[in-house]
């Protein structure tokens, strides 16, 4: 877990809520990298906290999007047995990777 001297924020992307840092690479679920909409719910600069009443209007997030990765690939099989029946199916998740670069 990183210090609390540092500063953080609570980012809301997509409908899910990500907790980074500066500096930091987010994988974000998705490839719309043109569609991205970013609301900041928390900021905190060491002791100071700021919380916004959904949205942190005034907190700026400075990133950008560093490239589209695939995630990890997950097998589905399902099986019966007697029946002769066997279905296989995949699924790869589709990601969009953002460097936060400044929190202010």
């Amino acid at each position: 877990m990183k210090k609390t001297s540092e500063k953080y924020a609570v980012l809301r992307i997509s409908g899910k809520q990500y907790l980074v840092h500066e500096g930091e690479e987010i994988f974000v679920e998705g490839y719309k990298t043109d569609d991205i909409k970013i609301d900041t719910l928390l900021v905190s600069n060491g002791d100071k906290v700021e919380l916004g009443k959904p949205v942190l209007e005034k907190a700026k997030i400075e990133y950008k999007i560093v490239g589209e990765e695939k995630g990890e690939k997950i097998e589905v099989i399902k099986y019966k047995s007697k029946s002769r029946y066997r279905r296989h199916t995949g699924h790869r998740a589709q990601f969009t990777k953002i460097l936060i670069s400044k929190i202010s």
